[in-house]
């Protein structure tokens, strides 16, 4: 099950007995605990447990879940780290005797929803007792979201909050918060709050409210020199510095993304594909997937010089050679000069 369909069941109050939340997005995780939460009404934590299970034996919560509840007709169990789970277990000295789960999910008590969160980005779903859960419960996948679905999740997240949103907004959205969902969704509680329900939200609306994050705005510097607007390039640096971001971090920014966009580059010309560009350099592929839609527009000799000045800049940033906002100013201008003599060829 994926988990805007576990959100969904729950919302309509279709419960299951045990839900099994593997993958490393711990953003939905975490929604979908607090959901379960709101929805059980034990937000103030009567009759809600939490256990490790890489220090409490898996038997133990098994006897909190066939217990039946004080103070309420539910209980909520959450189980953290069910390591046992993986295809290669770790090693622990906790004693997990398996057949007391699997013995549970075949009849389980009716009065607790019992829930394991396996942070893991697998799990072997050959195991007798994941088998059992999938039966009997809901085995949610929480895995990251991929760079091109980002656009579908902003959708669902606005029709959460009732606002609409135009095209333009939800690229916005994505070029400053990237696959950070929890910032996402902070981003659109905030446009939903200030516009009101039933509301569109416009570029011009989100571009005043939408939170600048440091990455984002080095890619509009990169944008900025691309078009060899050297005016822009220098606005969105004294922007940058009233957000006390320092000119010799700037610097490692900038040239962090050059570097990605000719390192993307050469790969390309190896005929390397998206996934395993992002596989070689380490970086995340919606970073990739930006750095191919610049990485045209330069020549490999044009982004090695612009390196070479970066270099130049950070050396005599550090050694103090030059006044700091004066030396980026100036390597700005100087990648902005090589820029126009690039499009004038």
């Amino acid at each position: 099950m994926s988990y805007t369909d576990a959100l969904k069941a729950i919302k309509k109050k279709d419960f299951s007995p045990i839900y099994l939340l593997y993958g490393t997005e711990s953003y939905f995780m975490q929604d979908i605990k607090e959901k379960l939460e709101k929805q059980f009404a034990l937000s103030d934590g009567t009759n809600v447990s939490v256990y490790d299970l890489e220090e409490t034996p898996i038997q133990e919560v098994i006897a909190d879940a066939e217990e039946y509840p004080f103070f309420s007709e539910q209980k909520l169990i959450f189980a953290y780290h069910p390591f046992f789970l993986k295809a290669k277990p770790d090693k622990s000295a906790v004693d997990h005797r398996l057949e007391s789960l699997e013995q549970y999910a075949q009849n389980p008590a009716a009065w607790t929803t019992l829930v394991l969160l396996a942070s893991y980005e697998k799990i072997d779903e050959r195991k007798k007792i994941v088998k059992l859960i999938k039966k009997t419960g809901q085995a949610v996948a929480c895995q990251p979201v991929k760079e091109w679905d980002l656009s579908e999740w902003i959708g669902t997240l606005s029709k959460e909050y009732n606002i609409g949103l135009e095209d333009t907004v939800a690229d916005l959205l994505i070029q400053e918060a990237g696959t950070d969902l929890a910032l996402l969704r902070g981003e659109i509680e905030k446009l939903a709050l200030y516009a009101g329900e039933g509301s569109t939200i416009t570029l011009e609306m989100a571009e005043k409210l939408v939170s600048h994050q440091q990455t984002s705005s080095g890619l509009k510097l990169v944008d900025a020199l691309m078009a060899g607007d050297l005016a822009k390039a220098i606005y969105i640096f004294h922007d940058l510095i009233k957000l006390k971001e320092e000119p010799i971090a700037l610097v490692a920014l900038l040239a962090s993304q050059f570097r990605t966009i000719l390192h993307v580059k050469l790969l390309k010309q190896k005929g390397y594909n998206q996934a395993k560009m992002a596989e070689v350099t380490k970086v995340h592929p919606f970073v990739i997937k930006l750095a191919l839609k610049r990485e045209a527009h330069f020549a490999e000799e044009e982004l090695k010089h612009i390196l070479f000045l970066a270099a130049e800049t950070d050396a005599d940033l550090k050694q103090g050679r030059m006044e700091k906002n004066l030396a980026f100013e100036l390597l700005l201008q100087q990648i902005a000069t090589i820029r126009k003599k690039a499009r004038m060829v």
